[in-house]
Parts: structure tokens; sequence; C-alpha cells
């Protein structure tokens, strides 16, 4: 018995379009609607449907393929998309993920793994839930100020949700001296110590609604207390809380974390996947990032957490990278280039610096970071998915 959820199948292989026809008339959960192998009417036909499946078989002229699903997951946000592929590999799924696909699956389609796929998709679809979400939280932290940290962490949260098309958070964990509304221009409605008041009545929805949406974009913002005497009630435990909360509706959360090792810092620390640790490339700076590195040892941190990004880098620096990592005993995990211009332009303007300068380089470095980091979350989910199986390039 079909639903209000229709399906649309693109693939230049009669044979390919038959086996999922079938599988999908089988499944009986969505009405299969034939598109025919028009890209147009396809596009078309896609962005007339409130809620709607697309599976489309990339397996011939790749390239092409990739930019329609990037196009169609623009123009559709509540279209999943379902790739299908004879010649998989890590690198192609990677690419078919940041395009906009949900789901990938190898031709010839077995039917117990599309069945999942397709079941994981109507339950999402039809109860409005993210029931597999893997969220991912990604903490931007320095205990020395005035490194640019914020900038990084508004940037990235940024780029992230223009290169995913998922909904990202941007947490501001600085209680005191919190600058992320002030760098991307936002007056938002409720902020943290509202959220945290209320987080036994919060949901998804809730939370969506409450967070202020960046332009017309998928971030997030959670933006710090106004006053002062607000953040002195927030415990730990509800740092912990909301950042579980925020999972089920984000899958990334960025958090702009406070320099300093209070209780509520290291939470967030505790509750992170990812630490990016910032310096800058002068001795004290570097001091003070080995003695943190020291200090997320203690903690028990697994090394690969936490990775080094340099900011204001320039490449006729009297220190070098090298340098930087013979100190540190660990490797620079990324490098953003120096250019106060383009900088302070975006904090003056309270936009993001690919708005001010999309090709300057560290408009560029920014957008490679955030790509960086989603092809770490999609490689680190695909090497475990396929780690008994035989993927080229794994």
């Amino acid at each position: 018995m079909t639903g209000d959820i229709s399906a649309v199948i693109l693939s230049d292989s009669q044979q390919t379009k038959n086996v999922l026809s079938l599988y999908l008339d089988e499944f009986a959960k969505f009405n299969l609607f034939d598109a025919g192998i028009d890209m147009s009417e396809v596009f078309n036909v896609l962005s007339s449907m409130q809620k709607s499946v697309f599976v489309i078989d990339i397996s011939r002229d790749t390239k092409k393929y990739l930019d329609f699903i990037s196009e169609v997951s623009s123009a559709c946000p509540s279209c999943k998309i379902i790739a299908v592929s004879d010649s998989p590999s890590v690198e192609l799924i990677v690419k078919v993920m940041r395009a906009g696909a949900k789901d990938f699956l190898s031709a010839p389609v077995i039917k117990n793994e599309f069945f999942e796929i397709l079941n994981k998709i109507y339950n999402k679809l039809s109860s409005g839930a993210d029931v597999d979400s893997k969220s991912r939280v990604i903490t931007v932290f320095s205990n020395k100020g005035g490194i640019g940290k914020t900038s990084i962490a508004s940037n990235l949260a940024l780029e992230l949700a223009k290169i995913t098309k998922e909904n990202v958070a941007l947490v501001d964990l600085n209680f005191q001296f919190g600058d992320i509304t002030t760098f991307l221009d936002l007056k938002p409605s409720f902020n943290i110590s509202y959220v945290l008041e209320n987080l036994e009545k919060m949901n998804s929805d809730l939370l969506l609604n409450t967070l202020e949406r960046y332009k017309n974009t998928s971030l997030y913002v959670l933006a710090d207390p106004p006053v002062f005497r607000q953040a002195e009630n927030i415990s730990k435990t509800q740092i912990s809380k909301l950042i579980h909360l925020l999972k089920d509706a984000f899958s990334y959360i960025v958090i702009d974390a406070e320099s300093g090792f209070d209780g509520k810092t290291v939470t967030a620390l505790d509750n992170s996947d990812l630490i990016f640790l910032v310096t800058i490339v002068n001795l004290p700076a570097l001091r003070n990032c080995q003695r943190i590195l020291d200090l997320f040892e203690k903690l028990g941190y697994d090394t690969d957490k936490t990775q080094i990004v340099v900011n204001r880098y320039m490449e006729n620096d009297e220190i070098t990278i090298e340098d930087v990592e013979k100190v540190l005993n660990k490797d620079v995990y990324w490098k953003i280039p120096n250019n106060y211009f383009t900088l302070i332009g975006a904090i003056n303007k309270g936009v993001s610096v690919a708005e001010i300068n999309p090709e300057s380089n560290v408009a560029v470095s920014y957008k490679e970071l955030a790509m960086s980091v989603s092809d770490m979350v999609y490689r680190n989910k695909l090497i475990k998915k396929y780690s008994n199986e035989n993927i080229g390039n794994v």
C-alpha cells in the first residue's frame, strides 16, 4: 500500500531501472513516478514534490550526474537521494555524499540493502525524525585569547552547512565575551540560557525554531547569554545535556569554546569528537599550545581527537611549520593564511570571509577545511561500513 511519498528513478541502463522499479513496487511504501531519463523533466518533477526519494544511477557520465545530485539537493531539501554505481570506491562515495546524496548502493543492487535504506528514509520522511542521525561535535579551542578562534568557528560552521547541505549548529560557549552574533551580525530572539532553562521541553523542532538561522542557509546559531549573571548558574551537567540534545537535530555541531579550563569548557571538550586546537606561530603561543596538549593527554583524549590549526600563517615566517611540529611533537592539521584586510572587512560587515571575497586565500582555506572535515566523517563511516567488503581505494 503506497503512501504520499513519491519515488523517481534516473538511470541510463534500462535493466538497472527495471530492477530498481521492481524492488520499489515490492517495498510498496512509495508512489513510483516515471519521469523518463530527461534530467530537466526529473528536476521539475522532484521540485514539485513535498517529499520524495530520488534513486540515481551514476555508473555512466559520473561527473554530469554528480552535478545533477548537487542541483537537486540544493533545490529540493526534502528529497532524499540514493546514488547507485557499478564502480564504487571510497573517493567516489565521498564525492557523492558531498554533492548531497544521503546513501550509496553498489550495482547490481542487493534487495535487502536497498530495502534497509528505503525503510530508514520512509521512517524519517513519515515521522520527520532523523532516526539515523550520526552527529559530529567539533570544538574550536585555545587557552589564549585574540588568535582568531571565533572567526575559525564561524567560518568553518558556515562552510560545513554550505558543503554538506545538512543542519549545522554553531554554539557560543564564550559566556563572558562571546562574539559570534557580532561576527555574523545576528540579533537572536533566544540565547543559550533560554534553551538550558527549557531543556526538558526541547525537541528537534523546537531547537530549529529557537536557534537563530543565518540568512538562507542550514546554519543555526545558539548565542551566548547577553548578561554575565545569566552564565553563573549554568552547570556542566546542563552543557552535557545540551550537546546530546543538539545531536538529535544537527549533523554537525561547532562549538566556540571559552579560553579557559572550567568545568563547562572541559565538559564540551569531553563530549567532542574533534578538537581544533588553535595557535599562531610565535613562541609564547606555541608553549601555551604544548601545555594544552599535555593536559589533553592527562585528560585521556586520544591523539587523533585533537588536531592543530595554525592561524594567520605566513609562508615567510621565521618559525616554519616544521619547527612548529617539532616543538609540539605533532603534525599540523591545517594552516589558515594571514589575510588581515579580508578578515577585518568580514568582521566589520558581520559576514563570512567568503561573502567578502570568495576567491581570497583565507576563504578558500576555510572551504577546504570544511571539505576535509566532512570528507573525514564520510571516510570513517565508509571504511567502517565496508571494512569486510572489497571496495577499491579504501
